[in-house]
């Protein structure tokens, strides 16, 4: 069962906010006992809004299946706990700025030592070496640097950035295949190794395509709007109510489209012959294709071109989402009931094999739910452990 694909595997998670905590969702949703580690405040993403009872929504989606320990590190007492859950542990993952662990004494070179198998992941905004390994770096900064905003958006308009947060939700996804691949090697040697993630790199990963594009050609993209800026049609187009997606620049959809929005003779056009002479005559393609669609509603057209094969789709808003045939049969939300936030809603994992998809074990943890519970399966003395539980929050 996929669910139970990394069970019996200890994961120590010093992450926060979105990269990090992907990754170990990944690793949770696979059966792994991922204990994360939070400092007294808590993960920074249970501030952000919206909050149910008081209760983070984004640290909610990103943290089931996962128990929180609440430590200082700073406090020896704390650390001494840390290091003793790490010698136990198979995987690590950590998102601090480069040097941070190293003086907390967590480094890969320290704990290694003790715990050869152990494989380390660090989350950095830039990596672990270079000059620019100590900047600091989020999602909106690492879109711009990256060049992802400069593609984004309408033509000529703002600067737009991408309102998920792509770039952290890719470099975790990044990482978790970086630590299993880790992972199946050390079944291979018996040792364990560093493996990293950098924001920067995740980005540039994520616009592979239109780096060598750029490469090849030396043409600096801009934003495209909603249009592929590769091929048309393949953008978005107007209706009567409203828009649709069509993709229809492959020689028998280009036909197919024609023949359906009653203009066969665009087909025959020599501006229209082949993908790059539409691309060279987009515009004029564009209020060409618009000026028979506007005609009729998205349905009608949707209806039609779906009959001939071509690629399309409605541009929905959320609510259209959460009530389409392909969400709900893929069964994409789940309910769960967390001890304070109560019952929930969430976007459920999307791992899974033919005929499975693993649910959520259990909800986001409250914070410090779990430390009295993980050190006493550390065999923390009682005293030591109530010497830790009054820095934190309470506790089940």
């Amino acid at each position: 069962m996929l669910a139970n694909a990394l069970s019996g595997l200890k994961v120590i998670d010093f992450t926060q906010v979105m990269a990090g905590p992907t990754c170990t969702l990944c690793m949770a949703d696979l059966g792994a006992d991922v204990v994360k580690i939070e400092a007294p405040v808590g993960d920074l993403s249970r501030a952000l809004s919206p909050w149910v009872h008081g209760e983070g929504v984004a640290f909610m989606a990103l943290n089931r299946n996962k128990r929180s320990v609440v430590l200082d590190l700073k406090h020896p007492t704390h650390l001494q706990a840390a290091q003793a859950l790490v010698a136990q542990a198979d995987v690590l993952v950590e998102s601090f700025r480069p040097g941070v662990m190293a003086r907390l004494g967590l480094d890969y070179a320290a704990v290694s030592a003790d715990n050869p198998r152990l494989i380390y992941c660090s989350v950095s905004a830039y990596g672990q070496h270079g000059a620019s390994k100590d900047l600091p770096g989020v999602d909106g900064v690492l879109q711009a640097v990256s060049g992802l905003m400069s593609v984004t958006g309408a033509r000529d308009g703002e600067p737009c950035k991408v309102p998920v947060p792509v770039v952290d939700l890719v470099t975790g996804s990044l990482a978790a295949i970086a630590v299993l691949a880790a992972l199946a090697d050390r079944q291979r040697t018996g040792h364990g190794q560093h493996v990293e993630a950098s924001m920067f790199a995740s980005a540039i990963a994520l616009q592979h395509v239109s780096f060598a594009s750029y490469f090849a050609d030396g043409v600096v993209p801009g934003p495209q709007g909603h249009a592929a800026p590769y091929s048309t049609p393949n953008e978005a187009l107007r209706c009567a109510d409203g828009w649709i997606m069509v993709a229809a620049y492959h020689p028998a959809r280009w036909q197919a489209l024609c023949s359906a929005i009653g203009a066969p003779e665009l087909a025959c056009d020599p501006r229209f012959a082949d993908n790059k002479s539409r691309l060279q005559h987009r515009e004029t393609l564009l209020r060409l294709l618009e000026g028979r669609m506007l005609a009729q509603p998205r349905a009608f057209w949707l209806e039609r071109f779906a009959a001939v094969d071509i690629i399309c789709g409605p541009i929905n808003n959320y609510a259209e989402v959460a009530q389409s045939a392909p969400f709900l049969e893929a069964a994409l939300a789940e309910q769960l009931q967390h001890p304070t936030a109560g019952p929930m809603t969430l976007p459920r994992s999307v791992i899974s094999a033919v005929g499975e998809r693993p649910r959520a074990r259990r909800p986001a943890p409250t914070l410090g739910q779990h430390t009295r519970e993980v050190l006493a399966e550390l065999g923390m003395p009682a005293a030591t452990i109530d010497a830790v539980i009054p820095l934190s929050p309470s506790q089940n």
